[in-house]
């Protein structure tokens, strides 16, 4: 399989918001748009946390949760991938670390996009199979 760069499958633009955001306000966001995961930025749009659907299991179970904040619950210890970076190389580590959500950085722009096991799949739904010998 030919190789390609992230920044082909990558979906962009990112749905973001700001860790104070209150957890209700991003759950309804997250349905609202059908999506998996939230990329927690600051006001020059780099990378501070994600909030996953994931997250929302520890929300729910947390009776405290009421008055909560997205930073309350967000991963700030987040791993990224760059636009140039190998779609094998990515794959490999989403999978390694069970990752279904990867955002996309860039030095200068911040967050530029996100990676997602929906986009690798719908990437690998479309590779042509070599016939088997």
């Amino acid at each position: 399989m030919t190789d390609i760069f992230v920044g082909r499958l990558m979906s962009s633009p990112v749905e973001t918001v700001a860790a104070d955001t209150p957890v209700q306000q991003a759950a309804t966001r997250m349905l609202d748009r059908d999506i998996g995961s939230l990329v927690v930025v600051d006001d020059d749009n780099d990378l501070v946390g994600i909030l996953t659907t994931t997250d929302f299991v520890r929300i729910t179970a947390d009776d405290t949760a009421t008055e909560a904040t997205v930073a309350d619950y967000m991963t700030t210890d987040v791993v990224t991938a760059t636009a140039n970076e190998s779609i094998n190389e990515v794959a490999g580590t989403m999978a390694d670390n069970g990752f279904h959500h990867l955002p996309v950085v860039d030095n200068e722009a911040g967050v530029i996009g996100m990676l997602t096991t929906a986009d690798l799949t719908a990437y690998l739904s479309t590779v042509e199979t070599p016939p088997v010998a």
